[in-house]
């Protein structure tokens, strides 16, 4: 399965390669056909089984943990999605959309912990009682489109799909007080299934 945004570049991709292959420009059909399987690869949306415990905060992203630190009174963990991982993002949560906050920004390597605060990026807030998680779509290098679904008010569902990020980036997640990190720096974590904290 892949999600809608693929269609708006797939079906050029599609309808190029086949005026190539008819005009017989074969190894330029080729080429755009190949783009075409990469773009249909990259806006995968594979199912993830969704833990049930209330309790779990699951990963909204694919990808590697490249930090865990405290920031005042939360903990912040990042996580870098290469060019290869699933880029469409996941609620970490049940809970309501309480905050958007877009940013413009620049366009620095999404491994670069500088990217967090300077590049563009999505900040949302989910709330779920008196828990409240904020995760960022922070793009990369290449990323250079940040799409959510969502909007102020909106109810989610724990792994519910909330937008994706273009051709690779990076995602923060804010642990709040009373939560805990479950997951370590180096692992590889799915986004909508992997629990990487626990509320108290």
């Amino acid at each position: 399965m892949i999600v809608k945004d693929a269609w708006m570049f797939l079906v050029p991709l599609l309808i190029c390669s086949l005026l190539a292959m008819g005009l017989g420009l074969y190894p330029a059909g080729i080429l755009l056909l190949l783009l075409a399987a990469f773009v249909a690869f990259f806006f995968r949306n594979p199912k993830r089984e969704i833990p049930s415990d209330p309790r779990v905060i699951v990963s909204p992203a694919d990808g590697k943990v490249v930090k865990i630190e405290r920031v005042g009174n939360v903990t912040k963990l990042s996580i870098f999605l290469s060019i290869f991982d699933v880029h469409v993002n996941r609620s970490p949560m049940a809970g309501r959309i309480e905050a958007i906050d877009y940013k413009r920004g620049k366009f620095k390597p999404a491994f670069n912990h500088a990217a967090s605060v300077e590049n563009e990026r999505n900040t949302i807030m989910i709330s779920q009682g008196k828990v409240n998680v904020v995760f960022t779509q922070i793009a990369g290098i290449v990323a250079r489109r940040i799409v959510c679904w969502k909007k102020v008010g909106d109810t989610v569902a724990k792994g519910e799909l909330v937008g994706l990020i273009r051709f690779g980036s990076r995602v923060d997640v804010l642990f709040p007080a009373g939560t805990t990190v479950t997951v370590a720096r180096g692992d590889r974590v799915q986004g909508g299934s992997t629990p990487i904290g626990m509320i108290s």
